[in-house]
Parts: C-alpha cells; structure tokens; sequence
C-alpha cells in the first residue's frame, strides 16, 4: 500500500506539473502477473499500482462539468464582472434603479451558450473516448485467450494484436507468427511516417507463440518509467526457463517496443506484455495540452475593457458626488418626504454608488466574449474549406488546431523556416559521389567519371567503387518490402529474396538520404536484397544479403550503431563472407573526417564543399578493420553498456566513442532535395509585405547558402555578412561590432550638394546585408551577445542559421520574440526537431510532410505546402484581423452611444438613478437587436478582393502593428460613439422643447416615451453603422442588418401591446411605442437624427479616403480609375467602328473617308480590347 500511494502522489503531482519524471526510477514488471515457482523469494505483484488502460481526453464529467465550466467562465473578466453587477443589483433589493434582469438574463445567456458550446466539444470528446477505451482486445487471462475492453487491459497482462490492428498499450514484444520474431508496423499515426518498420522480440521469447507455450513463460521486465520521447526506451527482460539454468537476461531497446497508436502491418498476429497503461503510454505523454498563446487583439480588447471600467467608476464617482451636491443646494425633492430609517450617510453614499454603478454598467458589452468566441471558431472552418491550400497530389487539406489566433495571421513580422521538407521536398535523388578522390555523377542511370565521361562498367567495376558502393548496401536501416506478398506472409527482407525476385520489391526507409542510397547502389549493380535472421545452431545470428554483380552475398550483421544527432554519423559492424570483421560508417564530414588516418581526405572535402555548393546533401563513408579480439573487448563492452538501467544511454555512447575512429575514408556522396513549387514566390511577397524570413536549419552552411540563394531568400546584390566558427566569445562580439560597422558605412553610398542651399541631400541607396550564423557561434551569442545580436539582425534583411539544434531554433525565436519592439513571429516546419521553435513562436505552422506528423500535432495552423504560406497571410490574415479589429471597436463604439444617453438623464432628473429606458431595451439590446450584424461581418467582411492581396503583398502593411486598434482607432470610435449619444439624447430634446404637444390625442412625451424614442434611433444608427462599415454584401449581411431593426420594430410593437409582470414588469410601456408610430413628428425626428448621425461619420470617411488613403484605399482608386479609362476606350473605340462601318457602306466613297481627329482601330488593336476586356 505504500507503495501505491507513492506512485498514486507521484502520478498526481507529474499530472499538475509539480514533479517531474526522475530519470533514475524503473518499474519491475511479472508477465501475466505471475512469478516462477522456482524463483525464490515470493514477491508481491500488484499490477493495480499502475492506471488502468482508460484514455481521457475530455475536460468534464457528468458530476463537475456544472461547477467547472462555471468556474472557467466566470474567470473572464467580464463574466465576472456582470455576476458582481448581478449580485449587487440583488441586495440593492429596492434601491436598484433597473431590474436584476437586465444583467442576469444576458448574463445567463452568455454562460449558458458557451456552456453548451463547450458541452458539445467535451461530449464529441467522451465519444472518441469510448470507441477507444470500449474497443474488443485479447489477452490471456487465467492461462486462457478471453475478450475483454481495452480501458481493462493491466499492466503485466499478455496481449494479442492482430494485423491491421492498432496496439492498445505500449507493449514489449514477446513473439509472433513470424519464427524469427519479427513483425512489421506502421506509426503513421504518431510520428506520421507511412513506411513499415521492423520490431522484434529477443530471441529468448521468439517461439513462444502459442498460449500453451505462453503458460510455460516466466519473466519480468525492467524498465524505467513512462516517458514522453517516442524514440527512446531503456530496459531488460529477466528469463526464468529452468531451475537448473541460471535467469537469462537480456537488453530492451526501442527495436522491442510497440507503442500504443501504432499499427501491426503484414504479420498475422504478435504476442506482447503491456508495460505502460492509460496515461502513461508515450501517446498520451505526448498528447498534453499546449501552452496557451494570446493575440495581439485579445491583448488589445482587454486593455480596452480595463479602460472602459475605469471610465465607468469615474462615471459612477461623478454622479454620486453631484447627487449630493446637488441635494446640498437644492434639498430633496418635496415628493420624497421623509424617509424615518434614514441610514448613515457613509452608507447612503455607499448605496448611491452601488446604485449608480448598476444603471451605467452597460458600457461593458457582456456579449463581446461571446461573439468573438464564435466569430473565431466559425472563421477558421473557412481555412479547412480554402480548395486553394488543398494538396490535391497527398489529398490532405489546410487545418486550423486552434481558433484562437486567426488574427494574429495579419500581424506577422518574422517568420522562421526551417529548410529541409519546408522549403524542398524532402524527396532525395542521389547526383554525385566522391571515390577515391575522384568524382562521379549519375547519368542516364549510369555511374559516370566526371572528368572523362566514361561510365563505370558493372562487369568490370573498379575495387575503389565497388568497395564504396558495397559500404552503400550494407550501412543503412532501409527496409525491403515485397510487392506480390499477402498477408498471410511475413513480406520484405526477413526472407532474403534472391535476383529472380527482385523486381517485385521496394525499399523503404525513415530517411529519404537512405533510400535514395541504397536505390542508387542498386541501379549501379550493387542490390541490398534483404535481411535473414538464423535462430539456431552455430550460424545463429543476422544476415544481410547483397548482390554484387549478379553474384549472391551473405554478410553478418554483428552491431548497429544508431545515428544520433550529437555524433552525426551511424556505424554497422559487418562479418565479411571471408571471415573478416568490417565496421562500416557513414555520417557529417564535420564529423568523420577529423576522424580518418589514410584516403583522400582534401580531395574528398573539396568535392563535399563543391557538392553543397550546388544545394546537394552530404555524406562521407568510411571503414574500419577490426580482428576477432578487438571485437570481442567492443562486443563485451557494449554488452556491459547496453544491460545498464542506470545512464545506459552514457554508457553506451563512450563505447561508441571508443570504436569509431581511426578510419579508413571511403568516399562521399552528394544528394539532392529539390525546392518546393512556389517557394520563391512566397519568399518574395513575405518580403514585399514587410515580413523578415529567417531560415533556420540542422544543414551544412555550403548547402544552407545554395538554398537561401535559389529560393531567391537571399537576392544577388545582397552583401553576405557570416558569423561562423567563432571559438570565443569575444571573437564573436568583435565580428558581430565589425558587422555593425561596416552597415553603418553603406548605408548612404550617394549623396549631392545642392548649389547654393547649405542642405546636404542624400539619395537613399540602402545596401541590404544577409546574414549567416553557424550552431557555433549561436551557442556564444545565445550565452553573451544578445543585445548586439539583435542589433545585427534587424539591420539585415534576411537571416540564415545552420547547423543548429532544435533547442537553439527555440531560443532564437524566443529571442527575437523578447527584442524591445517585440514583433510577433511565425514558425514553420515539418518534422520533430522543429516542434520546439513551433510551440515557442507566436504562431506555430506545421507542414504535412515526410518527417513526420509531430510538428503538425504541435501546430496551430497545419497544410501541405510551403507556398500555402502566402495565401494563410496575405488573405487569411488581413481578412481575419480586419474583421475581429473592426468587431471589437464596433462593440464598445455601440454601447457608448447607447449607454452615454443614460448618463446624461442623470443631469436633468436631479441624479434620482431614474433608468432612461426600459428594462427590456436594457437586455436584448447586445443580444438581438445589435449582435448578428457585427458576427455576420467578422465572418464575411472582404474589404478588397483576395486576388488583388496575392497580387499586391503591400497592401499586408496597412494592417501591421495592430494599426486598426492603435489609439487613434480607439478615440475615433469612441469620439463617435459619443457623438451619436449626444445627437440622440439632445436632438429631441431640442426638436421638441417647445412643442406642446406631439402625440395625436395632444398629449406629450412621457419618461418612457422620450426613453423609447431615442433607444429606436440608438437601434437605428448603429446597425446603419454597421451597413456603412460593410464593403462585402451579401443577402447574409442584408438579413442580418434590416432585419435586426425589424425584429426591433416588431418585439417592440408585441411588447407595448401586451401587458404583463413577469419576467420583465412592462406596464410603464404599454401602448407607448404603438403611440409614438403614430407620430408623423416622430418619424421625421428620427429621420433628422439620423442623418445627423450618419452624414458627420460619411463626410470623414471620404475626406480621409482622399488626403490620408490607406494602401488598401489607394489600390481601390487606383482600380477605379483604371475601369474608368478602361470604360472610356470602350467608347472611343465602338465610335470608332462604328464610323468606320457606315463609311463602308457608303455608296459614294470607294475609300474609308478621312475623317479629322478620328483613328481607326486595327485588327491587332481590337483583339488586345477584346482580350482585356
């Protein structure tokens, strides 16, 4: 029991963040939860220490989903402060001016909406829960195969998979249908990558592959516990076969691990112990909610609001101090008479303010949260609808993860990028290679001597080549994959395939460099057939088979010695056919080369540079003879290392250390990515937009640079400035100074003197300087040159970083995010290693590529290709921000100018808290009357067409820094807002101060019929606003604004009409409104103070349209003229032909007449028309 409350504590605090994972604990776990008779000491097995195997990812259940959701609700600003206003209205009991109803009723609107929103979300959630958690699995329970639900499965059971199944748990291969103990599966669904890989069982477990066999398995497994890394698991298998044998041990790695999420492919069934359950499988390590990110607008909007509520305690201060100074002079009312419980005057004050408080508190727009939660959400479905982002060849289409930040899609300055499968395909193609210090390219399928051209003969191939290309065969993890096999077979390379059948197969590989090797050795006469593992007998072991000219050949697999990117390279300890024993390695020349005794080491670094020169990706092959007793102290060595639970992974890599050096070089080889369609393109309009594009990449500089250079992200003309290889850090301040200097000193390269003016003028000839930085020197300008960095950096127009590590991607966009004007960023990229900058950037995009499917898990925007990236900014962008920016203002704007009126009541009633309009006006005015129009035109607003914002990538300026919600915006929405206020409040009372009478029975306007009034023309102006605003019509947006006052006008009309106390008390309304209709004097007063409204807010509009236009408005005149003279044409030209017609027909003239001043069209001339036209 202490036990299961250690690890329930550990489990609750690693769920809230409060403890991590310590890398030093493991878990002992018992197949089938049994232990062997003979073991020993009896230990206690309970697997019900461990989670169960449920999947949750809902936020709610049944029993907290009410006090929870309201809980995250009412965490909202202005949530919260309407339950306050609400609570407040309540205990006023009978000294609230309004009715409670006013701010409870669209209080509980808004939460109930949203609660049903979330509902629905969360209910969508538990559905894919149980399909999941309730799905049929087989284990064997109680020596026997029974069905049961996945979320029952325990840790320690024995389970089975089928083929085209997902596994349920992370599992330890025990066996298969396979002899050798191989299976075959798919992670598509974790990492994204479709080709099949091969896992295995120890030898020890392979042939226990039948449920009477598995009675006879006893064993236990340790590992350490659950980790989030996909590509990592450290642990053993303890073996009890007799009590006469000692317990067999032996090494788990990532080979032996299925995890859950993954897909058994091509192998009937496999036999697996689960070892980690539920929430702690790696998939649901890696399935935790991402840190929240906040646009630029919401930032803006709460700015707004705090402003607005201190607008409304200065309003409330106001009217409290003048009710009392009013009282001073004039006294109370003769009406009020005395009141006998009079109270303290601290808290009659205190009440008043209260009172005060509730009767302004409208300014705040309760339905603004709510209607941009909805406009987001709605808006970014259009991105999953855009055919244009839709990648027809991989059928995947844009996705939006979040709908968040749709905005901030208009308000990017950087964009980092990483390079390999962003900008180019990550489709490699193998061109050139270095042998022997002599260089060859592929032609024509054909291996060719670039200085003679004579192709390399297969039949008499050189020794240097064919020992190259044989390292090429046999130094890989590539696959082979039968294309006749069935399913009932055991396909690809554990069969070992002879010649006969090598047309029938394909290689597959997680690394594209890989695959394109090996295909490339095997066009030029050297096949990798497959892999065979023996299992008895002296020959036990694994065994590649390669053809060499036609001629089988079988070579011992002795060691694998995984890449990794701190020793960029990978090793195969080979056992020749001749008995000799080979180590075979492949990885970066910054690498291997320092590393190599003998071969042509300055030949073959020449060849590497010119290879990535031309953009091609590099690899040097070296070798290494080793004898039996060398291989015998590596052999125990590495298995000393390799059986470590404790930093296994240390140990392993001094080994490593130890074996790889001393090599013989081989040679290199040169392979090509090519750049994606549109990349370019995208590139320049980023730019032409105002955006900075920084690549940012693992790659060789040589290479990085060719590929800046032919993406046009580095344009001819540009002065290059590196920042490479910098050892100290003060080598690198002194470069990064010299840099800023010589900036400084082109950055005016012309100038003149003007005669006889003492101005001197200079012409603005800037030079724009690239930058290239390594991993290196980012490593001493991340620790003590930031500042200056920076500095360097936003002096340049385009910036390259190579050779970095996915940590250093991250800290490079956090620094520039942390630079003093803090621009937002975007990251892209499309494999793990990006994952790290895309979550740290302000937007994180993930490409849909070959590297996986991580960065698009990590991604708040995801789609196929780079070249989406233009539209995504340019269009979505400006679209999205336009219509939130212009949302959010028009909400505070409209309840300025309704609530301003209730203000200034106050002054000619003697501050008596009298409420201007009804209780009704008060609640549906944000939530019927108001509301469809502004969510209609934050979903449809175009206010230029999106062809005109692809062609003209400027006009992406207009909206940068937050300029449609700068202070200027705000005060101009605001001013107008009170403008209308006033002309709504004042206007009447000026049109109908002398009038006796306005009512056909010759009666005057009431307090409700004064209130009622100027509501019907606050209803008015700020839905004719709205239709002002507009510059994309469509019957949506002609519904939503007319008919918003109409259903105003009919609600109205019903609610005068009908008498009744409950909800809402409307007796002071009835019949009101149907008497002020029947007011012709009312209806042109409403026309007057409408257009009194309106024609101020027009006159500005086009006065700034013509002495301050936007670029969006200068590209909209510039179109008009531009139809205008196009229209002029037409005329010119139909004139034309028609004179030159009638003069044809004339029976008089034999030639077209001459006629002065006018020139006839050409044929040439009206077919250009016509195509213009």
């Amino acid at each position: 029991m202490q036990n299961f409350a250690r690890r329930s504590i550990r489990r609750i605090g690693r769920s809230v963040g409060l403890e991590a994972i310590p890398p030093g604990e493991s878990r002992t776990i018992y197949v089938a939860n049994r232990q062997a008779p003979w073991a020993g000491t009896e230990v206690y097995i309970a697997p019900e220490e461990y989670p169960d195997n449920t999947i949750t990812s809902s936020k709610y259940t049944a029993w907290n989903f009410i006090p929870k959701n309201l809980f995250e609700q009412f965490r909202r600003i202005a949530n919260f402060y309407f339950l306050c206003v609400g609570i407040i209205q309540l205990s006023l009991g009978d000294d609230t001016p309004v009715s409670p109803v006013t701010s409870i009723m669209p209080l509980v609107f808004v939460v109930f909406v949203t609660a049903i929103k979330q509902g629905y979300e969360d209910w969508l959630r538990h559905k894919a829960d149980n399909e999941v958690n309730k799905s049929p699995v087989h284990v064997i329970r109680q020596d026997e195969l029974v069905e049961i639900m996945s979320q029952d499965i325990r840790v320690g059971d024995i389970v089975k998979v089928h083929s085209d199944e997902s596994f349920p748990c992370d599992l330890v291969m025990l066996s298969s249908d396979d002899p050798e103990g191989n299976c075959h599966i798919t992670t598509a669904s974790l990492d994204g990558e479709t080709n099949l890989k091969i896992h295995s069982s120890v030898p020890d477990t392979a042939h226990y592959n039948t449920i009477p066999e598995l009675k006879g398995l006893y064993a236990s497994v340790e590992c350490q516990e659950p980790e989030p890394d996909l590509y990592r698991f450290v642990g053993r298998i303890n073996i009890w076969k007799s009590p006469n044998e000692p317990v067999a041990v032996k090494t788990l790695g990532p080979e032996n691990i299925l995890l859950r999420g993954a897909r058994l492919k091509n192998t009937p069934y496999i036999y697996g112990v689960a070892v980690h359950t539920g929430q702690e499988t790696k998939m649901a390590l890696n399935s935790h909610t991402k840190l929240g990110k906040r646009s630029v607008i919401e930032k803006s909007m709460n700015t707004y609001l705090l402003f607005y509520l201190f607008v409304l305690v200065a309003e409330t201060s106001l009217c409290t101090g003048l009710k009392y100074w009013y009282i001073s002079r004039v006294g109370e009312p003769w009406y009020v008479g005395e009141d006998p419980s009079k109270r303290p005057i601290f808290l009659e004050g205190l009440v008043d303010f209260l009172a005060f408080l509730v009767l302004f508190n409208y300014v705040i727009p309760i339905s603004l949260y709510v209607t941009v939660e909805f406009q987001k959400f709605l808006g970014s479905i259009f991105i999953s609808w855009d055919i244009e982002m839709y990648d027809e060849k991989n059928n995947l289409k844009a996705q939006a993860n979040t709908s968040d930040l749709n905005e901030e899609l208009g308000q990017i300055e950087y964009v980092f990028t990483d390079k390999t499968g962003t900008l180019t395909e990550n489709e490699m193609c193998f061109r050139q290679c270095s042998i022997g210090g002599a260089q060859f390219e592929e032609y024509h399928g054909n291996l060719v001597h670039m200085s003679s051209r004579v192709p390399v003969s297969t039949a008499n191939m050189e020794a240097a080549v064919e020992e190259f290309l044989v390292a090429i065969a046999l130094c890989h993890t590539v696959h082979v994959h039968s294309n006749n096999s069935s399913a009932n077979s055991t396909p690809v390379k554990a069969n070992g395939m002879s010649m006969d059948s090598a047309a029938s197969f394909e290689y597959q590989a997680s690394s594209p460099d890989e695959k394109a090797l090996v295909e490339a050795a095997d066009r030029f006469g050297i096949t990798f057939l497959g892999q065979t593992r023996i299992t008895e007998g002296k020959s036990a072991g694994d065994f590649l088979k390669i053809s060499v000219r036609g001629e089988e050949k079988e070579y011992e697999l002795l060691h694998i010695l995984e890449f990794d990117p701190t020793r960029k390279r990978m090793s195969a300890i080979i056992k020749l056919p001749n008995g000799n024993i080979r180590l075979y390695t492949k990885g970066a020349e910054s690498a291997l080369l320092p590393l190599c005794l003998t071969g042509e080491r300055d030949k073959t670094l020449y060849h590497v540079n010119q290879f990535a020169e031309i953009g091609l990706r590099t690899l040097v092959y070296c070798i290494k003879e080793l004898n039996e007793e060398q291989y015998a102290d590596i052999k125990s060595k590495m298995t000393e290392a390799r059986n470590a639970l404790q930093d296994r992974e240390e140990k392993v890599n001094a080994v490593i250390t130890y074996i790889e050096k001393d090599f013989h070089l081989l040679g290199a080889t040169g392979v090509e990515d090519k750049l994606q369609d549109g990349v370019s393109d995208t590139i320049q309009a980023l730019r032409l937009a105002g955006v900075k594009v920084w690549v940012l990449t693992g790659d060789k500089q040589e290479t990085a640079v060719n590929i800046s250079h032919s993406c046009t992200h580095f344009q001819r003309g540009m002065n290059e400035l590196y920042l490479v290889q910098q050892r100290t850090m003060e080598q690198c301040a002194e470069t990064i100074l010299q840099h800023l200097k010589s900036i400084s000193q082109s950055r005016y390269q012309h100038s003149t003197t003007v005669t006889g003016n003492t101005r001197r003028i200079q012409e603005d000839h800037v030079t724009t300087h690239a930058l290239v930085v390594d991993g290196m020197s980012l490593a001493h300008i991340l620790t003590d040159h930031r500042d200056l960095f920076m500095e360097l950096c936003q002096n340049c127009t385009a910036v390259l970083c190579c050779r970095m590590s996915p940590l250093q991607k991250a800290e490079v966009v956090k620094l520039m995010k942390a630079s003093p004007e803090h621009p937002v960023t975007l990251a892209i990229g499309d494999g793990a290693n990006d994952c790290s900058m895309i979550q740290e950037a302000h937007v994180g995009v993930g490409i849909m590529g070959k590297e996986g499917r991580q960065a698009v898990r990590a991604s708040d925007f995801a789609f196929a290709r780079f070249q989406f990236l233009k539209k995504l900014l340019l269009v979505h962008g400006h679209y999205y921000y336009i219509r939130l920016a212009t949302l959010v203002q028009y909400f505070f704007y409209k309840n300025v100018a309704f609530i301003s009126p209730q203000l200034l009541f106050q002054f000619y009633n003697g501050y008596s808290q009298t409420t201007l309009y009804d209780t009704a006006f008060l609640t549906f005015y944000n939530i019927f009357f108001t509301s469809l129009p502004i969510l209609l035109y934050g979903l449809f607003e175009q206010n230029i067409k999106k062809v005109d914002l692809m062609k003209n990538p400027e006009l992406y300026k207009d909206i940068a820094k937050n300029r449609r919600l700068d202070i200027f915006h705000f005060l101009y929405w605001t001013i107008l807002g009170i403008w209308h206020a006033l002309v709504n409040y004042y206007g009447p009372m000026y049109l109908f101060w002398d009038a006796p009478s306005l009512m056909p029975d010759q009666t005057m306007f009431g307090n409700f019929g004064l209130g009622t009034f100027i509501f019907t023309a606050v209803v008015i102006v700020v839905n004719l606003k709205m239709a002002v605003e507009t510059n994309y019509w469509t019957w949506l947006n002609h519904f939503a604004i007319w008919g918003s006052i109409i259903v105003y006008f009919l609600f109205t009309l019903v609610y005068s009409a009908i008498m009744f106390g409950w909800p809402i008390d409307n007796k002071p309304m009835y019949w009101v409104f149907l008497q002020l209709l029947s007011s012709p004097t009312v209806w042109l007063a409403l026309l007057v103070l409408v257009t009194a409204c309106m024609v101020p807010d027009i006159f500005i509009k086009v006065i700034f349209k013509h002495i301050r236009p936007s670029r969006v408005q200068h590209k909209q005149m510039k179109m008009k003229n531009k139809l205008q003279q196009l229209k002029t044409s037409i005329s010119t030209v139909s004139e034309q032909m028609l004179l030159s017609v009638q003069s044809s027909r004339a029976p008089s003239r034999a030639t077209t007449p001459n006629i002065e001043g006018v020139r006839y069209v050409t044929r040439s001339e009206t077919a250009e028309l016509v195509t213009t036209l």
